[in-house]
């Protein structure tokens, strides 16, 4: 009989039955057929959305790192209008700073944060004029330096402020000459194989890659490599595109991204000899600025549709969730609402039923199972709530009609209490119990941006959301909440709203525009789930915040909207709602923040 022995640091034990799959930290070692069996955690690389700049742009430079950038000049939009403004990136937000000195679009960029150069470009629309100038920034100032020997516009660049290069543009016509800056003045060196506009790439005056682009009249994947002499043809990059963006410290790790074939949200990485698609970019874009390394990278602005704003940080190491099926739901359901703390323990409760009806079905899940309890005192779907399995509040819906109804769960019933000020259908929620909430937005008709105060008795009016909203999700406390998503009946909302206790305030989209999503957990660590977007009727995407912005991460296995949702970013369920081919479902699934993948080691 086989003897298995859980190994965690100096201690071992015996079990004498096969165990569960092992958790990360544990290993498992089976006697006799010698094979020991271990977790390791799932990660990956992913975008998410960082600060957005002042100033929406196309075609412009960025220079620096992920948290320390600077984008220079371009135009926007619609019409374009060139623009002299100087932004810089602390890692959070965006600041603008001293101007350059000539407008212009089609730059090169290279250099730091404190210490860049914006090379060459256009002055118009057109492609003429182009111009040779060459502006130095030291952290505060821009001085103009040394010309290029050669006028161009969209010329790829890469390097220091004291040691750069720049190559290809259009002059026009489309060129291959690779120029060589030494702190001073730009020298001429080995023209690229093949001469493209429109091309990024980056890296050092030693060691660079020019990546994709336009050469006559289409776009390219042609990659070129420098070693400091001379350019050689490599792979190419799996889509051919031109605007794209580029980080990379050097020829041997690189990132590209976004970029026209048409406009994609394509991303590569390059390990020195190789290209892999990797996390698409959350908005699809080009004509962006790009700067950071290969292992931290920031793509700004662009072209999207429409002039971008939103900034993307590229992370490396990111934790993988994941969500697992579990028990289903007794009634299957349409819109319920849940609370809870933990995935452990939730409450759910209202929605509708087959074909349509309204249900007071109430079920409490324990971790494991789902538990019929106490009904509402009155059905109805479309409910705002907030608190935890054992003291929550239900307030607003549709019975029908739309009410203002309260009701009040001690753990092992429902009791009517003080009315909402305001009728609403699918208000958003947060609230750490049932004494102390926050209920907001709605459909009166028409949408609402009311938001109303709990105390533990009765509602109180405070200042308005920003923008009147239905079907959004919620997350936090009274005195700190998130409200995201939803819709203002025309579009998918993105918009993310922060409660400071006295007003809301714009903060970081979504990366996916949605309404009818489930949200659950804290101010600064919130997690939201399903719904549906623009282009899919049923969705599965699950966002998490960090305090600052969202991260795609994990999806449901589930694809659905109107679900219910509770729990914490750590541990949550998501359960219900309407799912396809288009039937309210009782599946449900449970949430944790890590993935693991079971490996063996046979130690014959």
């Amino acid at each position: 009989m086989s003897t298995y022995k859980e190994i965690r640091g100096l201690k071992v034990r015996d079990y004498t039955t096969n165990p569960d799959n092992p958790i990360e930290g544990q290993l498992w070692y089976n006697t006799t057929d010698n094979v020991a069996k271990y977790q390791i955690p799932n990660v990956t690389s992913s975008w998410r959305t960082g600060g957005s700049l002042n100033s929406g742009r196309i075609e412009f430079p960025g220079a620096g790192t992920q948290t320390a950038a600077i984008v220079i000049s371009g135009y926007t939009g619609p019409s374009p209008s060139f623009t002299t403004a100087v932004e810089l990136y602390d890692g959070t937000s965006w600041t603008e700073t001293a101007d350059v000195s000539t407008a212009r679009r089609g730059i090169g960029g290279l250099g730091i944060y404190t210490a860049a150069l914006a090379v060459t470009g256009s002055t118009s629309t057109s492609a003429t004029p182009v111009t040779a100038s060459n502006e130095q920034w030291n952290g505060s100032a821009w001085t103009e330096t040394g010309d290029v020997n050669t006028a161009r516009g969209h010329p790829g660049a890469g390097g220091t402020t004291t040691a750069g290069l720049i190559f290809g543009g259009d002059t026009p016509p489309k060129s291959s000459i690779t120029e060589s800056w030494n702190g001073s003045a730009w020298t001429e060196v080995a023209d690229m194989n093949t001469a493209r506009d429109i091309a990024d790439g980056d890296g050092t005056s030693t060691s660079a890659l020019s990546v994709a682009g336009y050469i006559a009249t289409a776009a390219t994947g042609n990659v070129e490599s420098w070693n400091g002499s001379a350019w050689t043809e490599i792979a190419d990059v799996n889509t051919a595109k031109y605007y794209l963006g580029c980080a990379g410290a050097d020829n041997t790790a690189l990132i590209k991204f976004g970029g026209t074939s048409p406009v994609v949200a394509n991303t590569e990485d390059w390990n020195g000899t190789s290209w892999t698609e990797v996390n698409d970019l959350n908005t699809a874009r080009s004509q962006m600025a790009g700067n950071g390394t290969s292992s931290s990278a920031l793509a700004s602005g662009g072209s999207g549709p429409g002039t971008i704003s939103a900034s993307e940080e590229w992370n490396t190491g990111v934790a993988i969730g994941a969500w697992s099926t579990t028990t289903s739901m007794n009634t299957a359901r349409n819109d319920p609402s849940g609370v809870g703390a933990t995935a452990e323990a939730c409450l759910a409760f209202g929605g509708y039923t087959p074909p349509g009806a309204v249900t007071a079905i109430t079920e409490t899940w324990n971790g494991t199972s789902w538990t019929e309890v106490n009904d509402l005192n009155t059905a109805r779907g479309g409910i705002g709530e907030f608190g935890t399995s054992t003291s929550a509040l239900g307030f607003g819906g549709s019975t029908p009609p739309y009410t203002a109804k309260t009701e009040l769960w001690n753990g092992s019933s429902w009791t009517e209490v003080n009315d909402l000020n305001e009728v609403k259908l699918a208000p958003g929620g947060a609230g750490a119990d049932s004494t102390s909430g926050l209920g907001f937005g709605g459909y009166v008709p028409p949408r609402t941006a009311n938001t109303e105060s709990w105390n533990g008795s009765s509602w109180t009016e405070v200042n308005n959301l920003g923008t009147a909203k239905y079907i959004m999700a919620g997350a936090g406390i009274a005195t700190a909440a998130l409200c995201a998503g939803g819709t203002d009946e025309t579009n998918r909302l993105a918009q993310t709203e922060s409660w400071d206790g006295t007003n809301w305030t714009e903060v970081n989209d979504l990366n996916t525009g949605r309404r009818q999503l489930a949200g659950t957990g804290l101010y600064n660590d919130a997690i939201v789930y399903g719904g549906e977007t623009a282009t899919a009727a049923f969705e599965n995407k699950t966002e998490l915040w960090n305090g600052v912005s969202w991260q795609e991460n994990g999806d449901l296995n589930s694809a659905r909207y109107n679900l219910g949702g509770g729990g914490t970013t750590t541990a949550a369920l998501a359960f219900g709602g309407y799912a396809p081919p288009g039937a309210p479902s009782g599946v449900a699934e449970e949430w944790s923040s890590t993935s693991n993948t079971t490996k063996t080691i046979s130690t014959d």
